[in-house]
């Protein structure tokens, strides 16, 4: 179980408290307003009512505990670089922070964030997911039904050709796509769009999986990969 911080409870900071909450895992839940701090009580571990640029008021709540932090904090951008400076200056190793501009990404990654995100391109649950599960590249939901999952193959696939898996028919998912992972983690790496069945899968090979959210969630749970 993961210890996360998730500081700045408006509706993208709320999200992933939630899911984050829902997936088992403690949740330090920080706000200076009151109010917001009493509705993610509910199904925090922790919820306190503190602001995050005061740097005593941070350490008093255990916030050096965490292994990440996400800074979630919306329009006060001074609030929102502070924040993420003062995280980084306590020995936060990965530190979650959302941008609402490009400018603000970077400045945000100059003082520390590990992974800026950005409200109109991610959702509070997919960063949430991303983030408890490691093996898991990208999950995006295509509806509350189904998802497409970028992952890391079980190791049980290496070796193997996708006739030889056949996950279509043990777990109802299809393969859309296999990327080669580069070397650099900045490089996306080649990409085989509707790999042929006689394609055999390679150490360092990513899977691009489309199924039902239910399907998904078995396949996670058989070969490990959630948590």
């Amino acid at each position: 179980m993961r210890q996360f911080a998730v500081i700045g409870l408006g509706r993208f900071g709320l999200s992933v408290a939630k899911t984050l909450s829902e997936k088992g895992h403690q949740v330090l839940a920080v706000d200076k307003d009151e109010e917001l701090v009493q509705e993610v009580s509910e199904f925090a571990t922790e919820a306190v009512q503190v602001d995050s640029t005061d740097e005593k008021a941070l350490k008093a709540v255990g916030i050096m505990n965490v292994d990440v932090a996400v800074v979630a904090i919306g329009t006060n951008l001074e609030a929102s670089v502070l924040t993420t400076l003062i995280l980084k200056e306590l020995g936060i190793q990965h530190i979650v922070a959302r941008a609402v501009t490009d400018e603000h990404g970077k400045v945000l990654e100059k003082v520390g964030a590990t992974k800026v995100v950005f409200l109109e391109r991610d959702m509070g649950s997919k960063i949430a997911n991303s983030l408890v599960s490691p093996s898991i590249l990208e999950h995006i939901e295509l509806s509350p039904e189904s998802s497409i999952m970028e992952t890391v193959p079980p190791k049980e696939f290496i070796g193997k050709s996708i006739r030889d898996l056949d996950i279509r028919a043990k777990y109802g998912l299809d393969i859309i796509a296999v990327r080669r992972k580069e070397a650099s983690r900045e490089a996306s790496g080649e990409l085989n769009v509707a790999p042929k069945a006689d394609y055999v899968i390679k150490q360092g090979d990513i899977f691009i999986i489309i199924g039902s959210n239910e399907n998904l969630d078995k396949f996670r749970k058989k070969y490990h990969i959630e948590k």
